[in-house]
């Protein structure tokens, strides 16, 4: 059997400048383009809940599904840990009162799964305070998310969890069947981190992968008293699929052989070679359809 290839939104949402469609434009794009299945931001430009009424979520799952678009996620933008040195502020109810919508929304588009971040350290709690304060949220946002039929799934982008050990352990600990990991390459690549040893140990508790490829540019600071330059750390430059440095062939194989055989997602999450034209971004998005086959 063969991964499901899915398309980010993010893609196309001129976040960096690059070309912008709206959802139902860009449900069509991913259809054309040959995706089995759409991610959706949950925020605008894409899916706000604020925006999306009962008719406009009626026309754009009748759009989905005359697409043939089967896998339909939603991602949310969130951060458990943010504004913690304001604690009249109930910043972690809001995020889950928001999350819940998305899973809502989620359900009404005919998808079955939200994903969701962690947090980024913050100064103003303790690193187990954070990580108990991160493992409640998400485990209440599981338990909110299956009145819907819908997962939790976890991505490995923010400070808490972002290694895949940890990772592993959060998902444990929040100990909830609908709590996925969404685990990716990218963060522990760019680690330095054994992908295959990563992606056997992570496979039985995955439930969606998000791929795309980097070259990394080195950058250098010149220091005038010494006449010479320091090494800083290297921009992370996204390139076309397999034009990058990370190992997705021992990746997504680990993967498999792990028993896992489901959604991999492309996106385009930062600015690319080659510039933000809708040309530009289609010839990215239809070459990760060729890797992902040939992988």
């Amino acid at each position: 059997m063969s991964f499901i290839p899915i398309l980010f939104s993010v893609s196309y949402s001129g976040s960096w400048g690059q070309h912008r469609l709206d959802p139902f434009q860009f449900v069509d794009k991913a259809a054309s383009l040959g995706f089995g299945g759409v991610m959706l931001g949950g925020k605008r430009p894409h899916l706000s809940p604020l925006d999306w009424g009962a008719d406009d979520r009626k026309r754009l799952r009748e759009r989905i599904e005359a697409g043939g678009l089967e896998a339909v996620y939603l991602a949310a933008y969130n951060n458990f840990t943010g504004d913690a040195e304001h604690s009249e502020v109930p910043a972690v109810e809001l995020q889950i009162a928001y999350i819940t919508e998305l899973a809502r929304l989620t359900s009404d588009l005919g998808g079955d799964l939200v994903r969701i971040f962690t947090g980024y350290e913050h100064a103003s709690l303790s690193y187990l305070d954070q990580w108990n304060r991160v493992v409640e949220a998400v485990r209440e946002c599981a338990k909110r998310a299956s009145d819907f039929g819908v997962r939790i799934g976890v991505q490995n982008h923010h400070d808490l969890g972002v290694d895949w050990r940890a990772q592993k352990d959060l998902i444990e600990a929040v100990d909830e069947n609908n709590c996925v990991a969404l685990f990716d390459a990218w963060a522990p690549a760019l680690q330095g981190v054994d992908l295959a040893e990563a992606a056997g140990a992570m496979a039985g508790m995955v439930g969606h992968t998000t791929i795309a490829d980097y070259q990394l540019r080195p950058r250098f600071r010149y220091e005038p008293e010494v006449i010479n330059y320091k090494r800083e750390t290297p921009f992370a430059q996204a390139v076309p699929m397999g034009e990058g440095f990370i190992d997705y062939p021992g990746f997504l194989g680990a993967l498999r052989d792990g028993g896992y055989n489901g959604t991999v997602a492309y996106e385009m999450c930062s600015p690319i070679l080659g510039g933000g034209s809708e040309e530009n971004l289609d010839r990215y998005a239809r070459r990760f359809l060729e890797y992902l086959k040939g992988i």
